[in-house]
């Protein structure tokens, strides 16, 4: 070592401040992380919400692929029916304004031989089993989009 004022060997180095600590969190991470949670937990309830809103779809589902006649078919759109609209309007409904409003409820157009199958009732005699197979086809899709709108509720038979 010198003596010498200038001398480079008597030179620190820069000192660095200690890093930031991961831990504590700063306050936005706690409220960030509370928003989050309760989106979670909002988004968690309306996914339960809505598959047991939908429970009625699923055990008609299950019981459609049982059933063995026009009738059993017709009885079970209207069980499930009545999941969507007032016991009155339902039970109100015979002859061609069954279909007419199973049509109003649903997106696509009823094939014309389930039309006259469900306007029967069920007491005419089956043609073929594709023709019931056709019905049953058409009822799975129903029970699986329908939607309830206020449409449905309101349509009235006619007199």
């Amino acid at each position: 070592m010198t003596d010498d004022p200038a001398s480079l060997d008597l030179l620190h180095d820069i000192v660095v401040p200690p890093e930031v600590p991961w831990w504590p969190l700063a306050p936005g991470w706690y409220i960030l992380f509370a928003i989050a949670l309760l989106s979670l937990t909002y988004w968690a309830y309306r996914c339960w919400a809505k598959w047991q809103a939908n429970a009625y779809r699923r055990v008609a589902l299950q019981e459609l692929s049982a059933a063995g006649s026009i009738a059993d078919v017709s009885q079970l759109l209207r069980r499930t029916a009545l999941k969507i609209a007032p016991r009155p309007v339902i039970a109100s409904l015979t002859g061609s304004e069954w279909p007419e409003w199973l049509a109003t409820c649903f997106p696509e157009p009823m094939p014309d031989a389930c039309r006259t199958q469900l306007a029967d009732g069920g007491y005419a005699r089956v043609s073929s089993s594709s023709d019931l197979e056709t019905l049953k086809e058409y009822a799975h899709r129903w029970i699986k989009l329908h939607h309830p709108p206020e449409v449905c509720s309101e349509v009235k038979p006619q007199a």
